[in-house]
């Protein structure tokens, strides 16, 4: 039982930090149809600036997490309006040009910062462990478990009870008719995007004290959260939530039970034929044309 449990809670863990990073994918993959290679590199910036603000101010990491979400937010609104806004509808074009800024982002923080892993501390009160039915849980994977809960709910508070939320999902229904009603596709766009970004800092930032911080740190987190979306269904929260569990769950099983390198193709072979049969994903999310 304890080792069900214990393997049961990393699964958890694994699949909170999943949604955090899928969530601003999702956003931003759903609502605009861009896919944002680019967001590893925004995971990897919010990693680094909670390490900025803990060693050069000496601050705890709460207070670097709303800091990192408006910094991130504000280089991704940068991102929007310079290059991707240029390119909607052209998908190919928007691959490339976001692969782009990646490369750029990662090479402009190694020649900053250079390429030597960087190390976050934890908030001190959460720096414990205690057993649960032979389980041992970590407080801060428990804490990363609440607050993804709590993005979640901040998320769809947004997208459904907002006014922004409202002209958000009249542009993804129907882009022509909700410009007839005067809503601006550039800042509706331009704050998606932001807040997208947003959400991948602060994913970078609350998985910096479990991960050495590095400039190439983003690539994992990406792949990984492009299968949840996909499995998830294109824009659906429900859908990026469950295919996190999901995954993550099967990560943590499928590591213990063969390895790490094992679970891994195993996992993309099941989403090979998952897709397959269900491109579509497991909620999608239905748009009128």
């Amino acid at each position: 039982m304890g080792v069900f449990l214990n393997e049961l809670f990393i699964g958890l863990s694994l699949a909170s930090i999943l949604l955090m990073v899928a969530l601003g994918l999702a956003i931003i993959y759903g609502a605009m149809g861009v896919i944002n290679l680019a967001h590893g590199q925004f995971v990897m910036l919010g990693a680094y600036g909670a390490w900025l603000v803990q060693s050069t101010m000496g601050l705890s990491l709460f207070v670097a997490i709303p800091l990192v979400f408006i910094a991130v937010a504000l280089i991704g609104a940068f991102v929007e309006r310079a290059v991707v806004h240029r390119l909607y509808r052209r998908p190919l074009d928007t691959i490339l040009a976001t692969w782009g800024i990646g490369i750029v982002i990662e090479q402009l923080v190694r020649l900053g910062l250079s390429s030597d892993a960087r190390y976050v501390a934890r908030p001190e009160f959460l720096d414990f462990g205690f057993e649960v039915a032979g389980a041992y849980v970590a407080s801060y994977r428990l804490f990363i478990i609440l607050f993804s809960l709590a993005m979640l709910l901040a998320t769809w508070l947004v997208m459904y009870r907002t006014e922004f939320g409202m002209r958000l999902r009249a542009m993804v229904q129907n882009p022509e008719i909700s410009r007839c009603y005067g809503i601006s596709s550039r800042h509706v766009y331009a704050l998606t995007f932001a807040y997208g970004a947003g959400l991948a800092g602060v994913a970078g930032a609350l998985v910096s004290p479990l991960v050495s911080v590095t400039p190439t740190m983003g690539g994992s987190f990406v792949v990984d959260a492009f299968l949840v979306v996909i499995v998830g269904g294109v824009g659906s929260l429900l859908g990026a939530s469950a295919s996190a569990l999901m995954i993550g769950e099967a990560s943590a099983w499928l590591s213990f039970l063969f390895n790490e390198t094992t679970g891994r193709i195993l996992i993309l072979l099941a989403v090979v034929v998952f897709i397959r049969f269900r491109p579509e994903g497991m909620f999608p999310v239905k748009v009128r044309r």
